[in-house]
């Protein structure tokens, strides 16, 4: 493999991608916090469930899908369970594997999150960039990322 080292620009383009993504992340975690309710990564989990129906997921699946480590996922899907948010039910051909769902206080509790988290992404993207510009960024973005994996 041959050393390849990136232009001017795309030191430039990547450095302001990770300051920008983080520090529209931590805002919108601040809004969360001051809100009193959870972080970000409880949203994600939760939304994923909810949207993966009464049929749940199993805990790999669901890895698959949220930006977040393994044993972060174990342990965040454990708070939510003590917290009353999601249950865990066997899978009845697998006697060691369960699948996940989120309960109707999960949904109440995703239902929250978003009212604070869509305003934030309301007040920190959508109040500063125009429809085209918004679109034209979900272009670019959408030609970084891995194609999906049925590709």
């Amino acid at each position: 493999m041959t050393k390849k080292s990136p232009s001017p620009e795309t030191v430039k383009a990547w450095g302001r991608l990770m300051r920008v993504s983080r520090q529209l992340v931590e805002k919108t975690e601040d809004r969360l916090k001051a809100a009193g309710l959870p972080p970000l990564a409880w949203y994600d989990v939760l939304h994923e469930l909810a949207e993966a129906g009464e049929g749940g997921l199993r805990p790999f699946e669901l890895i698959d899908r949220v930006l977040l480590a393994q044993y972060n996922v174990s342990r965040l899907l454990a708070r939510l369970e003590a917290d009353g948010l999601v249950e865990k039910l066997p899978v009845s051909d697998d006697g060691r594997g369960q699948t996940v769902r989120i309960t109707p206080s999960g949904r109440e509790m995703r239902r929250r999150i978003w009212a604070i988290y869509g305003a934030s992404i309301a007040d920190l993207m959508g109040d500063r960039l125009s429809a085209k510009d918004l679109e034209t960024l979900a272009g670019l973005l959408a030609r970084l990322r891995d194609p999906p994996a049925s590709d």
